[in-house]
């Protein structure tokens, strides 16, 4: 299939645009309204900061799925088939959630309900599994009712995933900005080979893309505002959406003829493997200390590295480097077929970046005499 990256790069910047326009708006508002993440025993930030980010995030969802609607660059997303509504449904459930939760702060369950509302939205207007495939097995065609669940579980995963790696500046933006690139870049290869039809998979992940870079230029440390659970749910549900767009719904195996990738669906897991690594140790460690999972701890990830000794900058640059070298991983063999030598300087990166994340504080420690 022909590919006009034009169209998608246009796109792309429409969504970082009007993203990176209204930010300001919506931080004015919270700054009015008093909405903003007070220091405290669990939180990293020393001033007061205002959050509903979200919303500029969402503002650039909304218009750049307009312009691509309204241009007519994207037939096969849009004509005859009712994906456009579940992905706009879906955007709007879950952003609304996060946003009554910054606004008010609602329970779990209500949280939890929410999500899979936007979930269902989804699975009712055709986003969701249909196939699954398993290394060295045949696809196997997903029942409708398992693929409900399993369409409410990952988008629950994704949303929740990337709500707890929240907790630098930057670094969920910027995580899901490199693992939407990445996926984009994978996508564009399944329409290329003809394993994908529809283009609405890369057209929101490059949304995506396009709003996390818009939005970081006010998330980076020092933050002038956070994305608040409105953002963070939004783009836990928009890469869940894409994602199953693209992977869910490929029956042939597609992998550059090398590793494991046989699978779309674990394209995303290697890519976004910080974010949900993240998740599954909170998962484990609450579970261990008869805990909820909504309980808030100083153990994540990125804790972790500052208690190793690196400074605020220097932890989310450490993770945004391990996304970068996941899906560094996945697009070699993706772009280079039949070649399965990826695994040689992934394998020297890694170790690099292993050796940098336990010895580099003590570079800077002075010497006891």
């Amino acid at each position: 299939m022909p590919l006009d990256l034009t169209s998608y790069l246009v796109v792309g910047l429409v969504a970082a645009f009007s993203t990176g326009l209204t930010v300001p708006i919506f931080r004015a508002i919270a700054l009015h309204r008093g909405v903003q993440v007070l220091p405290n025993e669990r939180a990293v930030h020393a001033r007061p900061t205002p959050t509903l980010g979200g919303g500029g995030m969402f503002v650039g969802f909304l218009t750049a799925l307009g312009v691509a609607a309204a241009t007519g660059w994207f037939p096969e997303a849009f004509n005859g088939t009712s994906e456009p509504l579940a992905i706009l449904g879906c955007g709007i459930i879950a952003y609304c959630v996060g946003l009554v939760d910054d606004l008010r702060e609602i329970s779990a369950p209500a949280k939890t309900a929410g999500i899979v509302l936007a979930a269902s939205v989804l699975f009712r207007f055709g986003v969701s599994i249909i196939y699954f495939r398993v290394p060295f097995v045949d696809p196997i065609v997903v029942d409708p009712g398992l693929a409900y669940l399993l369409t409410v579980l990952w988008v629950m995963g994704m949303a929740n995933a990337v709500n707890f790696i929240d907790g630098l500046d930057g670094l969920a933006a910027g995580i899901v900005g490199i693992g939407a690139l990445a996926f984009f870049f994978y996508s564009l290869r399944l329409l290329e080979v003809g394993l994908l039809i529809s283009t609405m998979g890369p057209l929101l992940l490059v949304i995506v893309f396009g709003i996390c870079v818009g939005f970081l230029p006010y998330n980076v440390h020092p933050a002038q505002i956070f994305m608040g659970d409105g953002g963070a749910i939004l783009l836990g549900a928009l890469m869940a959406a894409s994602t199953m767009a693209v992977g869910g719904r490929t029956p042939d195996p597609f992998s550059g003829q090398t590793f494991f990738f046989y699978a779309p669906l674990v394209i995303p897991l290697v890519i976004l493997g910080v974010p949900i690594i993240d998740t599954m140790f909170a998962i484990v460690r609450r579970a261990t200390r008869r805990q909820g999972l909504a309980t808030a701890d100083k153990d994540h990830l990125h804790h972790r590295l500052m208690r190793l000794g690196h400074g605020h900058a220097r932890s989310v640059f450490i993770l945004w480097a391990w996304t970068a070298l996941l899906s560094g991983f996945v697009l070699w063999p993706v772009y280079n077929e039949g070649s399965g030598d990826a695994i040689v300087p992934a394998g020297v990166a890694a170790l690099g970046l292993i050796l940098f994340t336990l010895f580099a504080p003590g570079f800077r420690r002075p010497r006891e005499t």
